[in-house]
């Protein structure tokens, strides 16, 4: 006679392996712990690079103006935007990878590979953000509606990058930063040239994603070798931390232009220099600690996002 099977709701949660030793989840109710993980609400990064190009965008659209009263509003409405997409994001990205996580050490304490929730709960928890996400989305201009839709097809593909391309990472790119455009023509741009500028920037910003993520992308290369993963940690190899710092190279060539050309004047291009400086670190403490700090490395790029969003706010200012 077979064991009855334990109850979802009654197992053992499992830790990821890139979960924080401590963080506020663990305090919060045991019911609740595997969809707030499922969100990644243990590790903030996330939210942040998802957060800081709409703030980049959104300052960037203030060099010719100046920023706004309005725009108390809107840096709080694209901080919860991307709260809620970003856990949407996760979600989505676990319940199409359920399989493969479970084959990667890593990502086989995550709450679908674990057991610790079923499909059908991971939907309706993504459900859930996407309302949230839906709300935001009515408060947006109309052009910027419409941009923002645009978006949807990047995010739903994305966890199928990995399977059919080496470059996952530009995908991820151009899904992590699409909240340029967004703020760009929340904040009222329209005409052509400063359009241009703005995909040049949203480009910019999208190496750099290229950049951390690759870096992120070194805690997996032999599991995802085994798993038939593709990513650009594997496609660069031992090249992967020197490639990584020519895209944060060119990211901060692409972000100076589109800055300088678009009204932001010195500022903007000291910020792309202390932006530059800041990848030269990452790549120096990956290749001391041969790739053993990656996690740590990745998670610093808020700090790099801060500095772009800091001077590009200083310069709308000043403009």
């Amino acid at each position: 006679m077979t064991e009855p099977e334990t109850p979802v709701s009654e197992i053992e949660p499992a830790k990821p392996g890139d979960a924080p030793e401590e963080s506020w989840l663990q305090k919060a109710p045991g019911a609740a712990q595997p969809y707030l993980t499922l969100s990644r609400f243990d590790r903030p990064v996330g939210f942040w690079l998802l957060a800081l190009p709409c703030w980049i965008g959104l300052a960037f659209a203030r060099f010719t103006g100046g920023l706004q009263l309005i725009d108390l509003f809107w840096v709080p409405l694209f901080g919860l935007g991307a709260i809620a997409m970003r856990g949407a994001g996760c979600t989505w990205n676990d319940i199409a990878d359920r399989d493969l996580d479970a084959k990667v050490a890593r990502t086989a304490g995550r709450p679908l590979p674990s057991g610790q929730i079923t499909s059908p709960q991971a939907y309706a928890w993504l459900a859930a953000q996407l309302f949230v996400g839906f709300l935001v989305w009515l408060a947006l201009p109309l052009d910027a509606k419409i941009v923002a839709l645009l978006a949807i097809p990047l995010v739903a593909a994305y966890p199928f990058m990995k399977r059919v391309t080496w470059w996952p990472q530009a995908w991820l790119g151009a899904t992590f930063n699409w909240g340029v455009l967004v703020a760009y023509f929340t904040a009222g741009g329209e005409t052509l040239p400063g359009i241009i500028l703005a995909l040049i920037l949203l480009t910019g910003l999208a190496l750099w994603t290229i950049a951390y993520d690759t870096i992120y992308a070194l805690q997996d290369v032999e599991d995802d070798a085994l798993a038939g993963v593709k990513s650009t940690a594997r496609l660069f190899g031992d090249e992967a931390v020197l490639a990584a710092f020519c895209f944060h190279l060119t990211a901060a060539a692409l972000i100076a232009l589109a800055g300088w050309v678009g009204g932001g004047g010195p500022i903007v291009a000291l910020t792309a220099i202390v932006f530059l400086a800041h990848g030269l670190y990452q790549s120096v403490r990956l290749k001391s600690s041969k790739n053993v700090a990656a996690l740590d490395v990745f998670r610093s790029n808020v700090w790099a996002g801060a500095i772009l969003a800091g001077g590009f706010a200083l310069a709308a200012m000043f403009s």
